[in-house]
């Protein structure tokens, strides 16, 4: 079988799936159940300056019968009092000394601050610490979270601050609201920064009771922005995490990706875009600690049957697999093609074609049901068929060339070929 053991800037782990600092995390009892269902390591929820949470502080995005597409939330870091977090943490690393303890960390905005914050982790022996620069509400207004993970010049300083005092691997965490996470990237790895994780929260509204008017949650008639996460948000980290593995200056750095990963295939997805390992946090608020089984049966049967026997095995090699649109191949065209032995004649395709894309598909009407065709020469293979067709395979994809040769966009202006041919 496929060796799933993880070593994340030397700390090791059983497998590569951790649980990120969220509520999961906020707890001995928590952590404990987690470690016996098998999770291969925990981020510690957020250590700080006693907060106080309100309540409500959860609201979910729910989209045509699928229940929580996105989760979000208000609450803030731990809300608990510090000595206690450290005591749990010191006892919960006896309690299972293979698994990986990272304890995240957001100080008040000061050196003196850091390094007591950081120093005090690390004496619950602790095997690595994560720089919380992502939170979007609440620590924000206080010039902490978000607003530090913001500005490359107020990250870079804290960075250097933790490190002037820190003996194990410091990772710092990303925020999404931002338009690039590249610069941030780059100035906490000038700082010192060990390594990088991402993606935090989105900054959101998910919705609003069209009764009472407030928005969700609702606390006593009021409502704030929120950190947006769940299933929604995967594609919008993988894009994240991508920018850093291919920047010259940050692809060398072990990244943790988090953001929506629900599965092993998401896990899988992951890695293969630069990820050494993964963060999980609204899946097992949804469904409990015990999806780590399929997570990890699920990653181990694919290694297999792809051949992987480690971990390094596949990481980062969807990678090069993105590039920018002008280098894409002119040439390449595909067109759908209809089964018409699975087709159940919904129509869905024909509707989608000839409302909002390209008419390439012709309907003869029929007795007892209708029949779609497509017209190969209107169509410009442009998936919206196959995507909404309920059918698994019943709509294709064939390759139909235009032209031998490569040919991307670049080139295709400097010769100064004819739109129309092509």
């Amino acid at each position: 079988m496929a060796n799933l053991q993880s070593n994340f800037l030397g700390i090791k782990s059983p497998n590569p799936f951790w649980l990120a600092s969220a509520p999961p995390t906020d707890k001995k009892i928590n952590v404990i159940r987690a470690f016996e269902a098998g999770w291969g390591g925990v981020v510690w929820k957020t250590l700080g300056s006693q907060v106080k949470n309100v309540s409500s502080r959860y609201s979910s995005l729910n989209y045509n019968g699928k229940k929580v597409v996105g989760f979000n939330n208000i609450e803030l870091i731990s809300d608990r009092p510090l000595e206690i977090n450290l005591k749990e943490i010191k006892e919960v690393l006896k309690l299972f000394p293979d698994r990986a303890m990272i304890i995240s960390l957001m100080a008040d905005n000061d050196k003196k601050s850091w390094h007591e914050m950081v120093k005090k982790a690390q004496d619950t022996g602790a095997h690595g610490l994560e720089l919380n620069f992502g939170c979007p509400h609440g620590m924000v207004e206080r010039g902490m979270g978000a607003a530090v993970g913001q500005d490359p010049e107020i990250a870079k300083m804290v960075v250097e601050w933790v490190m002037e005092v820190a003996t194990i691997p410091v990772i710092t965490k990303l925020t999404p609201n931002v338009h690039s996470v590249v610069p941030i990237g780059r100035a906490v790895i000038e700082a010192g920064s060990n390594g990088l994780s991402l993606i935090n929260t989105i900054q959101s509204v998910t919705g609003i009771d069209l009764d009472t008017l407030v928005p969700s949650p609702n606390v006593g008639g009021q409502s704030a922005f929120g950190g947006y996460c769940g299933p929604a948000v995967k594609p919008i980290a993988l894009k994240f995490l991508t920018t850093l593995a291919q920047d010259e200056k940050t692809r060398n750095t072990p990244i943790s990706g988090i953001g929506g990963i629900s599965t092993w295939k998401d896990a899988a997805e992951f890695m293969l875009l630069g990820a050494s390992n993964v963060q999980v946090c609204t899946a097992v608020m949804i469904s409990g600690f015990n999806i780590i089984r399929d997570m990890c049966d699920g990653l181990n049967n694919w290694m297999d049957e792809k051949g992987y026997k480690n971990l390094e095995d596949f990481i980062g090699l969807s990678v090069p697999k993105i590039s920018k649109w002008e280098e894409l191949d002119i040439n390449f065209h595909i067109v759908a093609n209809i089964n018409n032995e699975k087709c159940i004649h919904c129509g869905l395709c024909y509707i989608a074609c000839e409302d909002t894309s390209h008419q390439a598909i012709s309907i003869e009407q029929g007795n007892p049901y209708n029949t779609y065709k497509i017209k190969e020469e209107e169509c410009v293979g442009c998936n919206l068929c196959k995507i909404v067709c309920p059918v698994n395979d019943c709509i294709t994809m064939v390759e139909q060339r235009k032209g031998a040769e490569y040919l991307n966009w670049t080139e295709f202006q400097r010769r100064g070929l004819p739109l129309n041919d092509h």
